[in-house]
């Protein structure tokens, strides 16, 4: 659902009952600023995104990559 800036403002508590239920897009002059979400769709999307950062480090490790900890000791010892 997409709502103005000033709808938010004048009627929080009814939009932040719709944010619970799904994602409320938020416009100010005609543009998306904004996005009001619950803690629960929050917490999935973050839990999603450190997932798919995790997946990423360990193909870069996979792919020879030797890690911070290696990589400075490295570096130090030159």
């Amino acid at each position: 659902m997409v709502v103005s800036a000033t709808e938010v403002k004048n009627h929080f508590g009814q939009c932040l009952e719709e944010a619970m239920q799904k994602p409320l897009f938020i416009q100010k002059t005609g543009r998306s600023v904004a996005v009001m979400l619950s803690i629960k769709e929050y917490e999935r999307l973050s839990n999603l995104e450190d997932a798919m950062l995790a997946q990423k480090a360990l193909g870069a490790e996979q792919s020879g990559y030797i890690g911070q900890k290696l990589s400075s000791d490295f570096l130090n010892s030159r």
